[in-house]
């Protein structure tokens, strides 16, 4: 095995608690892990491959975490949230045992990744309106009723699209470097077999859901196939 680099403090005096602790951690390490490549991964999979088979006129009941239809929705939103709040958690801890920023690589990529996790939940949260001709309240004789950032596929949709799913793929890459980097520095043998094994596991899924075509258009499982929403008439022969 690897020896741990000499940097990493192993106890830290904390003013508040008037005592030195000792700092294991393999806690920040498993934290880390487990929402990074694990969680974070299985909330992309769920929205990717959890919407649920295009009908006509879509869902019509309101975007809610109380209504089983946009379970995967919720699933994969709730679940970033956690996930970047407990890696806020984690960053906080490790910087304050660290006492401050240590300018490695593991920790560049690490504040990396959280900030781009904090920007794609500022993104999810100007995403915009959902609206729809069948959606909740909407009257179907009335088109005032129907407007819509997502319904409309406006501007502000487009570039949240484009922002937010690619920016995504791309923190989740700075996240496992941030990982791996972390395991460079403080060796954690089943983490380090994990970290190899589960994206091949993914993949395995992945291919699997595929193969399955579970990957079912966003716009049409919301909406519905019909030719009446804009999108769907702007992709009439896609």
């Amino acid at each position: 095995m690897a020896e741990k680099a000499t940097h990493i403090p192993e106890e830290v005096y904390l003013d508040f608690l008037g005592r030195t602790i000792h700092i294991n951690w393999d806690y920040h390490a498993l934290l880390m892990f487990s929402i990074w490549i694990v969680l974070v991964p299985l909330c992309i999979t769920i929205i990717r491959y959890g919407k649920p088979r295009p009908t006509e006129f879509g869902i019509r009941r309101k975007v809610s975490l109380w209504h089983p239809e946009w379970w995967w929705f919720n699933t994969h939103k709730f679940g970033l949230y956690f996930a970047v709040l407990l890696s806020l958690g984690g960053a906080a801890v490790a910087l304050v045992v660290s006492k401050g920023f240590s300018g490695s690589m593991h920790s560049i990529l690490g504040l990396t990744t959280i900030l781009l996790g904090c920007l794609q939940v500022l993104s999810g949260m100007l995403r915009g309106t959902h609206g729809g001709k069948y959606y909740n309240n909407a009257d179907p004789n009335d088109p005032a009723t129907w407007r819509g950032d997502h319904y409309d596929h406006t501007l502000r949709r487009r570039i949240f699209e484009a922002y937010h799913k690619t920016t995504g793929f791309f923190t989740l890459f700075c996240a496992t470097g941030a990982v791996a980097s972390g395991l460079m520095q403080f060796p954690f043998p089943a983490l380090l077999w994990s970290l190899f094994i589960i994206p091949f596991v993914f993949l395995l899924v992945w291919v699997i859901l595929e193969f399955l075509e579970r990957r079912y258009d966003g716009y049409r499982a919301a909406h519905g196939y019909n030719m009446e929403a804009p999108y769907n008439k702007a992709r009439e022969f896609l």
